[in-house]
């Protein structure tokens, strides 16, 4: 098995060992990345949530983070001999896993540039589009269904009352809430703005992910005041609920300012 380095999920490697067959990642990735259409739809999906609406980034770093934690995530399940049943109930094969993840995770809210409300919605009609496009490149003709149809899947549930039927789709559910630290929050903190989605994300400070003892996945959240509880204790335990990683990953968090008994620590 390969070793799997606590970087914390930051960056993906390509050259790096992973628990999974990574070459057909390694193939589409950089093609993903350098494609104009989506560059464009990353920096234009920010305007009506960040610059209209206020909210935390949901631009090109958010999804830079969201691939990055749940091909990360996904890696760290592989090592913990975790099922995913995505590709393999379509035919595909064990490498088209990581492929669904990335793109999911890349695309999953292209839908903020028709609004922010019931965004998950938006993205599908326009991921589809760019998926019929770009995915002929790497599989042939009935793989692009069967690949769209996990990719369209998994971007659906990250945000809805719809439960990810998908291991693949629970990953880019929960990698998607993985994304709160300080930074996040940053462009509408210096607009004044003090909503609780701000503050909490002000109040994270790191989030790590690392092999587990008792389950296969240890997310660590490090806080330096009390707010962090929400982003915590509501945001991500609402995403982790229905995943189908609830009993997969454990998930820590401590406030390491603490100056009294004051939510100290909180285990999910």
């Amino acid at each position: 098995m390969a070793e799997v380095t606590d970087d914390g999920g930051r960056k993906y490697d390509p050259e790096a060992s992973h628990n999974f067959p990574d070459e057909k990642l390694n193939e589409v990735l950089p093609t993903l990345l350098d494609d104009p259409e989506v560059k464009t739809y990353l920096k234009a999906q920010n305007v009506n949530a960040v610059t209209r609406k206020g909210y935390n980034d949901h631009g090109e770093k958010h999804i830079e983070i969201v691939r990055n934690r749940a091909l990360r995530l996904y890696d760290l399940l592989k090592a913990g001999d975790v099922d995913f049943n995505g590709a393999s109930q379509q035919g595909l094969a064990e490498e088209d896993e990581a492929v669904i993840v990335a793109l999911a995770a890349t695309l999953h809210d292209i839908g903020h540039i028709v609004h922010r409300d019931e965004h998950a919605y938006y993205s599908i009609p326009l991921a589809a589009d760019l998926l019929d496009r770009f995915l002929p490149q790497f599989y042939d003709t009935s793989e692009v269904v069967r690949m769209k149809a996990e990719v369209l899947h998994a971007i659906l549930c990250h945000h809805t009352e719809e439960d990810p039927l998908t291991t693949e789709a629970g990953v880019i559910r929960v990698a998607d809430a993985l994304d709160m630290e300080r930074g996040r929050s940053r462009i509408p903190y210096e607009k004044g703005g003090r909503g609780i989605n701000t503050l909490s994300s002000q109040a994270i400070d790191n989030v790590s992910l690392k092999p587990g003892t008792d389950k296969p996945v240890l997310v660590e959240i490090e806080m330096v005041n009390a707010a962090g509880v929400y982003q915590v204790d509501n945001l991500l335990k609402a995403k982790l609920h229905n995943s189908r990683l609830e009993d997969l990953i454990r998930i820590v968090a401590v406030n390491t300012k603490a100056e009294s008994q004051l939510v100290e620590r909180i285990e999910l």
